[in-house]
């Protein structure tokens, strides 16, 4: 095994603060010869996870779960053991916001996709023409170059026709990357559908073979549909927290903002940080924006077109009330809105519903989200105007004409990034520049290979995984 390595991590985002846990284990577990320096700039650590307690509520400012099937999640919680606390979303309708009124979306559709063709057909969502032009997926041939990258938009007007992409699955699928799905890259956000229209030409009948059979056991005919989302039931801080309290104290630095990064003749690298203090390192994890990243590295790393387009920035607006505001009590768990409606608001979820361990009995918790790509003036008024404008949209939606007991807004500024064509093909010569210019620095993080939690554990891993392999030669 090679001598002995120190690894600088900038950045105490998830990213970051997995990227050490993995190195300290790998170090006490293993006998890898390994140490670290966590470094961020501000004075607490979680970046975008931040969860508020209060009278009995526990509410996220930031992500609120996770998608369960991506297990790089689950094994970091099973690993600081907080695996008795996790818990799955309830599930119940949802809808979308279509006209000035709530459609339930269709059962049997999968990201917007009809995969049940009653539900499809009696739902007011769409016109006839509407649906008879999403009825040509049917019939309609495979791309000419299936391996070609285009956008998300592009893709599915092809298959299914403007008006089922912009009342069903342009709300759903922007709401994920607060972005413009006519620029979003397809293979970097959604390849699975790229990869159904490959195997069966036909979504519909592609993603209906995908779909699970009912099961034939005794019992099982009516059992309630099992959430596909996990959180814990402590709050995602909870997790920072554990982290923190597992990493070595004296390798983590808070409240202290990287200026420079050297790389070093003798080799290796040196960190220049704002108060003064210089670190040396034999390799470094930059598990920040990729825009950060950028300004401390030289510009001939950067990739002409890659995140051209600046990553948006929304808000979100978090209140609580007495179940007694509800004039509607209508059974879901929340909507998303079409971008042709007039509102402030992009989506609203019903949290005491679909996460109930969140909210005390007889209060309501909702969380609706402002800021689209191309309108995001907002995500920037004071918190008072922004609540003012969600409560109107609620006022008309959903009957609410009560002030909230509290509320919270939340911005995160520039914090989606967004996966445009090419996507793929711009990480993989960035990560051939880094290679060449800049051996020993690995990029990970949000600006990369997904944008969700488990997206981020795992570039972590991946991180930790090539440095401990260089050490093992």
């Amino acid at each position: 095994m090679s001598q002995h390595q120190h690894v600088m991590i900038i950045g105490g985002g998830i990213t970051g603060l997995t990227a050490a846990f993995y190195l300290q284990k790998e170090a006490k577990e293993n006998g890898v010869p390994v140490t670290y320096t966590l470094i961020e700039g501000s004075e607490r650590l979680g970046g975008k996870i931040e969860t508020i307690y209060r009278d009995g509520f526990t509410i996220e400012r930031g992500p609120d779960s996770y998608l369960g099937r991506k297990k790089s999640m689950t094994t970091l919680i099973e690993n600081v053991g907080l695996k008795e606390q996790l818990v799955t979303n309830e599930t119940g309708q949802a809808y979308v916001l279509s006209g000035g009124k709530l459609h339930p979306i269709p059962e049997g559709a999968v990201m917007g996709i009809p995969t049940k063709m009653g539900p499809f057909v009696k739902t007011g969502l769409f016109s006839l023409g509407g649906k008879a032009r999403a009825s040509l997926d049917l019939v309609l041939p495979r791309r000419a170059e299936p391996e070609k990258d285009i956008s998300v938009g592009h893709f599915f007007r092809r298959r299914l026709g403007n008006e089922v992409v912009e009342n069903l699955i342009e709300p759903l699928l922007s709401g994920i990357y607060a972005g413009n799905i006519d620029r979003l890259s397809l293979q970097s956000t959604f390849p699975q559908f790229q990869d159904v229209e490959r195997k069966s030409r036909s979504l519909i009948l592609g993603m209906k073979h995908t779909l699970p059979k009912p099961s034939d056991r005794p019992g099982t005919y009516g059992k309630k549909k099992k959430g596909q989302f996990l959180t814990l039931s402590t709050g995602l801080s909870s997790l920072v927290k554990r982290l923190e309290e597992l990493l070595d104290a004296d390798s983590v630095l808070k409240g202290e903002k990287v200026t420079e990064l050297v790389k070093l003749a003798s080799g290796g690298y040196s960190v220049e940080l704002e108060s003064g203090r210089s670190i040396q390192g034999d390799s470094v994890i930059m598990a920040t924006p990729y825009t950060t990243m950028k300004e401390l590295l030289s510009e001939e790393v950067a990739v002409e077109g890659f995140h051209a387009t600046p990553s948006t920035s929304v808000a979100t607006v978090a209140m609580a009330f007495d179940q007694s505001a509800l004039k509607k009590d209508i059974n879901g768990t929340g909507f998303v809105i079409s971008r042709k409606e007039p509102t402030t608001i992009t989506a609203c979820t019903w949290t005491h519903r679909k996460w109930p361990h969140t909210t005390p009995d007889h209060q309501v918790l909702l969380r609706c989200y402002v800021g689209r790509a191309n309108d995001q003036e907002i995500v920037f008024q004071s918190d008072e105007e922004i609540l003012q404008a969600v409560l109107e949209d609620l006022k008309n939606i959903m009957g609410i004409t009560d002030q909230p007991t509290f509320y919270y807004v939340s911005r995160w500024v520039k914090s989606m990034p967004q996966y445009e064509v090419d996507h793929k093909q711009h990480w993989e010569t960035l990560q051939e520049n880094l290679t060449k210019q800049y051996p020993d620095i690995y990029a990970a993080g949000a600006s990369y290979e997904g944008v969700g939690l488990p997206d981020c554990v795992a570039s972590a891993e991946k991180a930790v995984e090539n440095i401990i392999q260089k050490l093992r030669l």
